[in-house]
């Protein structure tokens, strides 16, 4: 059989696999288990992979976990912006736009609260060289930049402070979404805190 012109070969088609079965097969345990509850080991059993294959698909469990939530976070971005797009052209306010863009994304950190919050430490304070960081950090910056675009519609707030408020908001998002005082509040109570604080710094 004749492979065709730019199709991945077998060996390509092997990894792949390998790689999407690891994927699911930590996205599942992390959100029965929490990442804390869940080894490289029963990953890599899960994934019906040796534990040496899983490593070279990432080298730790918390690489494994930025992976995975990666993906997470940036489908809640997507649907983010949209929401926040839409509510935009409504022009039903500075505050609510934010918030049509900040739901998806904390109600992302917050489906599975060790997850979310072991995700964020490390996007923070991991090495932001490391290509998955790397790729959650970008994740973050283009959160802000879709909050300083919304906040860029409002004629009260100057264009210069834009950047800076929207990484008021996405801190405001950070802390209250992973402080350990908050870990038994529940998503709407959460929500409320944030949409809060919003308030206030925002016209």
């Amino acid at each position: 059989m004749t492979t065709l012109p730019g199709a991945p070969g077998r060996r390509e088609r092997a990894k792949e696999d390998k790689r999407r079965r690891i994927m699911d097969a930590a996205r599942t345990l992390f959100a029965e288990r929490g990442v804390g509850g869940v080894t490289t080991q029963q990953i890599a059993e899960r994934a019906d992979v040796a534990i040496g294959t899983l490593f070279l698909y990432a080298s730790t469990k918390a690489e494994l976990l930025i992976l995975v939530q990666n993906q997470k976070f940036a489908t809640a971005i997507d649907d983010g912006l949209r929401a926040a797009a839409a509510a935009v052209r409504a022009q039903i306010g500075t505050v609510a736009s934010v918030f049509a863009l900040v739901e998806p994304v904390v109600t992302c950190i917050r489906e599975q609260p060790e997850n979310g919050r072991t995700y964020l430490h490390e996007l923070v304070f991991g090495d932001p060289a490391e290509p998955n960081r790397r790729e959650g950090l970008t994740l973050a910056l283009r959160l802000e930049d879709g909050i300083a675009g919304i906040l860029a519609h409002d004629p009260a707030i100057a264009v210069a402070d834009t950047v800076t408020l929207a990484r008021v908001v996405t801190a405001i998002i950070h802390v209250t979404t992973t402080a350990t005082v908050n870990l038994r509040d529940s998503l709407a109570e959460i929500l409320d805190q944030i949409r809060r604080q919003v308030t206030v710094i925002l016209p």
